[in-house]
């Protein structure tokens, strides 16, 4: 038996401080959780850094830009994705223990007004993506198919993980267009990356609800792999560490980098042994602390930029 689900979030600044009237939509975007707006955010730095890595050169004026307008677009298009997929998932999510207080399927948002957040929260990003080169605005309007799919896959595919992989690091191709990095084999590689890394996480997330995913017929990994949950994520974990490393050779980068890689293997492996499937509590702590994973491969990936002796 696995734990008793937790709650959609624990202690935090909106419910502590946010003022009564905006709680309802802070929580709508996710603004309680903020460890979503790391994972969506902390890839397009890193396509940033791998693009400065492989032209090497330092982080000029539009660089910076870059740096605070990806930090923008992430928190915003995280609430535009959450809100999204609460509209679409409103029925289950109130079937769902952890989800059910949500501000849609409660009744504290209608239907109407989340989409109007929806709307206003894109066309913000919206005006952030023309300032990007043409191929990354391009990259950022490709990527609104997958992101719209997305709430339909846990009901079609025992994989909606691996989706969310593809649709949460775009930013990595995203950052390395805008920072006019060369060659895209060492981003597409570090998108695979961070594909199978999204997957890991992702699934020892899906462990908080497998029991009421069951019962209302949600699809998971964390559900499709059962016993060899572990495994499975060890896996998946390998895997992105190997592409980030192929991703550090091609694009040339020296041994600081391969520190900072090590590093974040590293942290990958605490992971993997400390899970606990039938633990919900520690499955949550250990998906939050991807934060530091993303840090460490960005620092590796910074660390090949600035050259270091």
């Amino acid at each position: 038996m696995t734990s008793a689900p937790l709650p959609d979030a624990g202690r935090n600044w909106v419910d502590e401080h946010a003022p009564e009237g905006l709680k309802p939509w802070l929580k709508l975007g996710r603004f309680d959780r903020p460890i979503g707006i790391w994972l969506l955010l902390l890839p397009g730095w890193q396509g940033i850094a791998l693009a400065l890595a492989a032209e090497r050169r330092a982080p000029a004026l539009y660089d910076l830009w870059l740096i605070l307008g990806f930090a923008l677009g992430a928190c915003l298009m995280r609430a535009a994705g959450c809100a999204y997929n609460d509209i679409v998932d409103r029925d289950i999510d109130a079937r769902v223990t952890r989800t059910a207080g949500r501000p849609i399927p409660s009744g504290r948002i209608s239907v109407k007004q989340a989409w109007g957040f929806l709307v206003g929260c894109s066309l913000v990003s919206f005006l952030i993506l023309l300032t990007l080169p043409p191929v990354a605005i391009a990259l950022g309007i490709g990527s609104l198919a997958p992101v719209a799919a997305y709430p339909f896959m846990k009901r079609i595919t025992w994989w909606p993980q691996a989706w969310l992989g593809l649709t949460f690091n775009w930013g990595a191709l995203m950052g390395f267009a805008a920072a006019g990095g060369e060659p895209w084999a060492a981003a597409l590689l570090l998108y695979a990356s961070g594909v199978f890394w999204t997957l890991g996480y992702d699934t020892i997330y899906a462990l908080q609800d497998i029991e009421d995913d069951a019962l209302v017929g949600v699809r998971s990994t964390a559900r499709r792999l059962g016993g060899s949950v572990r495994a499975g994520v060890a896996l998946f974990y390998v895997v992105s560490v190997l592409f980030l490393a192929a991703a550090v050779t091609v694009a040339g980068l020296g041994v600081w980098a391969w520190a900072g890689v090590a590093l974040a293997a590293l942290h990958l492996v605490w992971q993997t042994t400390r899970l606990r499937p039938q633990d919900g509590a520690l499955a949550l702590r250990l998906f939050k602390s991807n934060r530091e994973t993303g840090i460490l491969s960005l620092i590796a990936l910074m660390l090949g930029a600035l050259r270091l002796p």
